[in-house]
Formats: C-alpha cells, sequence, structure tokens
C-alpha cells in the first residue's frame, strides 16, 4: 500500500492554536509523526525583563487561559524563594482554593472536548453546563471568570469573605453529584471504552524517557505530583490523594482527570473549613528584590510548571525562564501514536491536553559561528516580508 503525509495543522479544528504536526501513514496506519513547532511564540521572558515585579504576575497570567493561575503561583513562589520569606497561612488556603478551582474547570474543560472530539456531543453539552456555575464563582471570588488576578509577592490580592464561602459549598456539592455521573458515564459506557481503551498507550519507560508529567504520567502508573513531593501552599495541611492508573491509555487519562476533579472538591472544601468565620493576613509586603535567584513549581493543571528568576536588586527581572508542563508532554505523541489508525489520532494528541502558547520557544543560532544570537524586532519584520514575497511568486 502507497505510503501518505497527512497533514494536521497548522489551522485544525482539533486546535485551539496553531500548531503543525505531519503524520507519515501506511494506508490507515500512521509510521511516523514530525512536530513543527514556532507558530505561537510571543516572546514572554523576554517581556518579563522589561516589567517591574509585581506587573510581571499579570503578564504570566496572560501565557495561557486556561492556565491563568497556575503560571502566576510558579512566578510567586519563585520570588519568593528568591527573598527566602512565607506566606501568610490565610494567603496559602487561598491560593490552594484557587489552584484547585482552576484544575476543576481545566479538567472539565478537557473531559467536554473530547467527548467532542469523539462526536459524543451529549458529554460535551452536559460538562458545559456543569463548569458554567464554577466560572461564576470564580468570577464572584475573583472578578473574573479567567485571568484572577489573585497572585501577588508574598501574599494573594484578595479576601474571601463568609458569604462567598457559602455560595462556593453549595456550587461545590451540586458539581460533587454531577461529577460522580459523569465519572460513571465514562467509566460505563461502551463506545467510550471500544474508542479509548488500549488507544494512545503510554508505559512507565516511555514516561521516564521523555520526561513527562501530570495527569498523563499519572495514568501510567508513574507516581509524582508537586503538591505532595515539593509542598507549597496549603497541601501539607490537609488531606488528599493522587491519582494513579496503571495501563497508560487515553482511557486512563480520562478517568485520572475525573477522578483528580473530586480530590480537587474535598481540597477546597477542607480550605474552607480552615478560614470560615476567621480573619487573618493575606499578604506580606514586599518592598524590594535583593539580588539572588530563585526558582518556583506548582502542579498546573496539566503537569508541574517550573519557573526560575534571577535578579539583580534593580526594579525587574534579569533572567526569567519557564517551563510548562506541554513542553515535555507534547512529545510524546510520537510515541503514542505511532501503529494507530489516523481516526484515533485526533483523541490521542487530546489526551495529552496540550497547551501550545505555553510550549512554543524560539532560539535563533548563526550558522556560521554556531552560537546563539540576538534578533531585533525589525529584522524579525523583514525576514517575515521577504518569506511573503517568495511564497507569492512560487
Amino acid at each position: 500500500m502507497k505510503k501518505i503525509i497527512v497533514p494536521l495543522g497548522p489551522d485544525h479544528p482539533l486546535f485551539e492554536e496553531p500548531e503543525f504536526f505531519i503524520l507519515h501513514c501506511d494506508g490507515e496506519n500512521v509510521v511516523d509523526v514530525e512536530w513543527q513547532a514556532g507558530y505561537n511564540h510571543r516572546g514572554i521572558e523576554k517581556i518579563s525583563e522589561t516589567k517591574h515585579w509585581d506587573q510581571v504576575t499579570f503578564l504570566v497570567e496572560r501565557i495561557c487561559g486556561i492556565c491563568s493561575n497556575s503560571h502566576p503561583v510558579a512566578y510567586a513562589n519563585a520570588v519568593e524563594n528568591l527573598l527566602g520569606i512565607d506566606i501568610p497561612e490565610r494567603a496559602k488556603y487561598i491560593r490552594t482554593i484557587i489552584s484547585e478551582m482552576e484544575r476543576l474547570h481545566s479538567h472539565l474543560l478537557w473531559a467536554g472536548l473530547a467527548g467532542h472530539f469523539l462526536g459524543y456531543n451529549t458529554v460535551f453539552m452536559w460538562v458545559w453546563k456543569y463548569r458554567e456555575p464554577l466560572l461564576d464563582m470564580m468570577e464572584m471570588l475573583t472578578g473574573n471568570r479567567n485571568n484572577y488576578s489573585m497572585i501577588k509577592i508574598g501574599g494573594v490580592r484578595r479576601d474571601i469573605n463568609d458569604e462567598q464561602i457559602k455560595a462556593l459549598r453549595k456550587t461545590l456539592d451540586t458539581l460533587k453529584t454531577q461529577n460522580e455521573m459523569l465519572t460513571k458515564v465514562v467509566l460505563d459506557d461502551p463506545v467510550l471504552q471500544a474508542r479509548l481503551v488500549n488507544v494512545g498507550v503510554l508505559t512507565k519507560k516511555d514516561i521516564k524517557d521523555y520526561g513527562a508529567v501530570g495527569p498523563v504520567a499519572r495514568a501510567s502508573g508513574v507516581d509524582i505530583d508537586v503538591r505532595r513531593d515539593n509542598p507549597y501552599a496549603a497541601y501539607s495541611f490537609i488531606d488528599w490523594k493522587v491519582i494513579t492508573r496503571e495501563n497508560g491509555d487515553v482511557f486512563d487519562k480520562a478517568v485520572v482527570r475525573l477522578l483528580e476533579c473530586f480530590e480537587s472538591i474535598k481540597i477546597i472544601q477542607q480550605c474552607l473549613d480552615r478560614i470560615e468565620n476567621k480573619k487573618g493576613e493575606i499578604l506580606n509586603e514586599v518592598k524590594e528584590i535583593p539580588p539572588g535567584e530563585g526558582i518556583g513549581r506548582h502542579e498546573a493543571l496539566r503537569g508541574e510548571v517550573f519557573h526560575y528568576v534571577r535578579s539583580d536588586g534593580t526594579s525587574s527581572p534579569i533572567r526569567h525562564k519557564i517551563r510548562a508542563p506541554s513542553y515535555v508532554n507534547v512529545p510524546t505523541f510520537k510515541k503514542s501514536c505511532i501503529g494507530q489508525t489516523i481516526s484515533d489520532v485526533a483523541i490521542i494528541l487530546a489526551g495529552v491536553d496540550p497547551c501550545y502558547c505555553c510550549t512554543e520557544r524560539v532560539s535563533v543560532y548563526d550558522a556560521n559561528t554556531r552560537k546563539k544570537k540576538n534578533v531585533t524586532w525589525t529584522e524579525i519584520v523583514r525576514k517575515s516580508q521577504e518569506k511573503t514575497k517568495k511564497l507569492k511568486k512560487s
């Protein structure tokens, strides 16, 4: 049978963002995958060096709409590590509440989109209905359904009052019942099992070879979670467990995310118990950042997000390095996709829950000296215009 090439992207109904995969197929079977990155680079790390330390929290919030709390938490952890300070206990609980609410809305969003990719739009509509009150709660607590602006170096920007706590409890109780029904559907539905079981399998060895993290790793039996392994915020104060499965297929990735929703609800409820009817400080005021460096980690929805910052004592970072979970998770797509059929490619890639705007990086090397070089904005525009002219001629 003749081998064919199937392009997936840069624009594709599956992708919320531009990305390009090239599938090499033998008939219906995928035999190789190429990944071409570089469609969505925005220079966040470089922009960070031009912003005040406090402004950077708003900048990294906009790396990804779904992870809009994850990056500020990791960044704040990094700066607080540089400073050698702790944050008030009440602020730790509030950070944890917002983080777990974000995990809930992201995992539900993933479940809905996964149903949509499979043509199971009943699941899509259910999940969107369940998720809406949760986003209303985020708006009530922070003022925004996304980009919450809650995190500040030294603590949080806003407190949560008892009236908001009561409303959140009611929403969580309803969501728990709804998630129980949704989880039973996924576990028992023969159509979903036929489409997801033994599809896109990643073994423990594959996870370790690629350095994959988050639900992708835990679905293959790799028991890792920054919240437990390197505790921060309030995670060490409360009772919860890390969810793992063993088969490493798309089905197990779905189950891990749905079961993690129950753990997130349990975590939030315990945090609410600790702060309800109580008062406390929410911020250790930071006046200046001395010279030094720090690292911050956070178990984001897709896995560990890592921030590194370096200070020379001025009002801005002189280096800010960000590594998001998709940076190590997306490459596993090649391993899990080869040997599968074209019809399964979309759901296998969705199983990774990729975020390309978190992932994109650009480095420019001089071909002659083989050294990294800086490129000005004017030069980038000029090269883009030249490439456009060549494409028009061809």
